[in-house]
C-alpha cells in the first residue's frame, strides 16, 4: 500500500476527496447490497423527502492507525446504535448495526491509502449519512432511502487543536427543545444552531453555550459538542437533558473519569455553576476534548485557563482517551475494533 502524499501534520478539518464512498439503497421494504462508488455526487429527485421534510440523519466517527500499525475504529457499535435511534425518531428504516459496521470496513479498506500515519495527529473521519430519496409532496415518510458512508482524512476540528477556546452563554436562540429531536443526530439541529454560532463568532467568541429551552436556567451543550465541568473537589459534571445529543466521546470520558477515581455526575447543571468549576471542556468525535478558556454569561466572565494552557483535568482526560484510541494505553473496556484491510 502506497499512502497518498499529504501534509498530514497540517491537515485542517475539511473535506478532501478520497477514492471511494459506499452506498446502500432501501426499496420495497429491504436493504440492497452496498456498492462502492467513486462519484462525489448523488443523483436525486427534486421532490426527495430529505430536501423538503428533513428526513436525514448522520453520524461521525474516526479511524486511527495505532502505534503497532493496526487500523482501528473507536466504539462504532455505539454510533450504529445512535443512528438507529435517529432513524426511528424521524421515521426512516433503521440501518442494521451489522450493515453499518460492514460499510465502515468496506469503505476504509477501499481508501486505505488515505488513513493518516500514526503520530501525525491526523485521523480518518467517517461520515455515515442516511437520506430519504423517495419523492414526496405531502408530509409523510419516503418510500426509498439511501445510506452512504464517506471518509476523509482530517486534522483537528478547531484550528488551534488542543488549545482553550472561549464560550458565551446563549439566551436568545435555542438549539433544540425537550421532546423534540435534540437527542438524535439530524441535520436540522445543526442548521438551527448556526444563528447562535455565527453570533458568538461575530462577538469574538469561539462558540455558543446553550441553556435549556424550557426554563433557560440550566446548561445544555455547546454548538458542536457536549459540555462538561470539573468541580472544586475534582468531580466530572455534565448536563443531563432530553435535548442534548448523547455524545459517545462524553460517554467514554465519564468511564475514564471513573477509572481515574473521580465520581462522574450526569445531572441538571444550573448556569450559575460555571463560576464554581475549576476546569471545563467541550467534547465530541471531531474535537475529542476542546478545553474551555473562559465562559461569558451576561456581564460576567469566568476564566479557567489564564495562561492559555489547557487545564489539568482536561489534559489528563484527553491524553487517556487519545492514548487508548492510538493503542498506547490498554483498551480495558473493549472500545477498539481492529479492521481487516
Amino acid at each position: 500500500m502506497q499512502r497518498v502524499d499529504l501534509d498530514w501534520k497540517n491537515l485542517g478539518f475539511t473535506y478532501r476527496k478520497t477514492d471511494f464512498n459506499i452506498r446502500y439503497t432501501w426499496k420495497d421494504g429491504e436493504w440492497g447490497d452496498g456498492v462502492l462508488s467513486s462519484d462525489e455526487y448523488i443523483p436525486m429527485h427534486m421532490a426527495a423527502s430529505c430536501l423538503h421534510y428533513g428526513q436525514e440523519a448522520f453520524e461521525g466517527l474516526k479511524v486511527y492507525e495505532q502505534k503497532n500499525g493496526d487500523v482501528v475504529v473507536f466504539r462504532d457499535i455505539e454510533n450504529a446504535r445512535r443512528m438507529i435511534r435517529s432513524c426511528e425518531k424521524i421515521y426512516m428504516p433503521p440501518v442494521p448495526a451489522a450493515m453499518f459496521q460492514d460499510a465502515i470496513d468496506r469503505v476504509v479498506a477501499a481508501n486505505r491509502r488515505f488513513v493518516p500515519p500514526f503520530g501525525t495527529g491526523a485521523t480518518m473521519y467517517v461520515r455515515p449519512l442516511m437520506i430519504g430519496t423517495g419523492p414526496r409532496i405531502g408530509v409523510r415518510p419516503a418510500d426509498e432511502y439511501m445510506f452512504i458512508v464517506m471518509v476523509t482524512p482530517v486534522g483537528p476540528y478547531f484550528k488551534a487543536g488542543f488549545k482553550p477556546v472561549t464560550l458565551v452563554v446563549e439566551e436568545l436562540f435555542d438549539r433544540a427543545a425537550p421532546n423534540g429531536v435534540g437527542d438524535v443526530k439530524v441535520g436540522g439541529n445543526y442548521a438551527a444552531g448556526l444563528r447562535a454560532s455565527i453570533k458568538a463568532k461575530n462577538n469574538g467568541f469561539t462558540e455558543a453555550l446553550y441553556l435549556d429551552a424550557k426554563e433557560k436556567k440550566y446548561l445544555d451543550e455547546s454548538g458542536p459538542a457536549n459540555f462538561f465541568g470539573i468541580t472544586k473537589d475534582g468531580q466530572y459534571v455534565t448536563p443531563a437533558s432530553s435535548s442534548v445529543l448523547p455524545s459517545i466521546t462524553n460517554m467514554s470520558l465519564i468511564q475514564i473519569a471513573e477509572d481515574m477515581g473521580m465520581q462522574p455526575q450526569r445531572r441538571a447543571v444550573p448556569v450559575e455553576e460555571i463560576f464554581d468549576f475549576v476546569d471545563a471542556g467541550c467534547c465530541g468525535t471531531a474535537a475529542v476534548i476542546t478545553p474551555v478558556k473562559s465562559i461569558t454569561w451576561r456581564d460576567r466572565e469566568v476564566v479557567y485557563c489564564a495562561d492559555d494552557n489547557p487545564g489539568e483535568y482536561c489534559t489528563k482526560l484527553y491524553n487517556r482517551l487519545v492514548n487508548i484510541q492510538l493503542g498506547i494505553d490498554a483498551d480495558v473496556h473493549g472500545w477498539i475494533r481492529k479492521l481487516t484491510l
